[in-house]
């Protein structure tokens, strides 16, 4: 079964002002799109048919750029979407909370160092927060569209919240202020979603 770009679950332009319409809709309609279409170009005919996302990434040859470049893209943006809603939901709570204050003091240290990993990240690329078995979290970030499922990439263990830094994420609103992105990004995380899949990844 072909992979197929997901709904987003609200409209393009429901995250306004933190991230803009067009934006959204240039992001979900053309570069989402058009990882998925190549991601299954790239495994048809292949023993990858068939396979979830998940299982190809942390199999991975990692030489197979095609896989690599579309699996990553089609995968992270789908968290991506999933992780962001209007004006944000829910709050840090639970045992994610514990889990952040845990590893790196309070909600307010793990933000900068999240922050900090995406405003760091030279070029295109993603920051993460992931969970290690156990229930260990862990911010750290990856270059282009690689993610901590694949084989001996930065961080290792279960993305559960992730956040595009690729200028085409945020230029059209935020020109060269990545900073300012980042920190609009806070306003729409859905921490009930992130926390369901704290829970399912520990």
């Amino acid at each position: 079964m072909a992979f197929e770009l997901p709904e987003l679950g609200y409209a393009y332009d429901a995250l306004e002002p933190n991230i803009d319409a067009r934006t959204m809709e240039i992001h979900h309609s053309k570069h989402h799109n058009g990882y998925t279409t190549k991601l299954n170009a790239a495994v048809a005919g292949t023993d990858l048919e068939g396979k979830s996302i998940e299982d190809i990434l942390a199999n991975l040859d990692m030489s197979n750029a095609a896989v690599r470049n579309n699996g990553g893209g089609f995968f992270n943006h789908s968290l991506f979407w999933s992780v962001m809603n209007p004006e944000g939901k829910g709050y840090l709570s639970g045992e994610l909370k514990d889990a952040i204050e845990a590893a790196y003091g309070s909600k307010e240290t793990f933000m900068e160092a999240f922050s900090n990993a995406a405003a760091t990240q030279f070029g295109s690329g993603w920051a993460w927060l992931c969970v290690h078995k156990g229930g260990k979290v862990e911010v750290c970030s990856t270059p282009n569209q690689d993610n901590p499922l694949m084989p001996g990439v930065s961080c290792g263990g279960t993305p559960i919240l992730g956040l595009d830094v690729w200028e085409h994420a945020y230029y059209l609103n935020y020109q060269n202020r990545r900073p300012d992105y980042i920190n609009a990004f806070f306003n729409v995380i859905n921490w009930n979603e992130v926390e369901k899949r704290y829970a399912d990844a520990k």
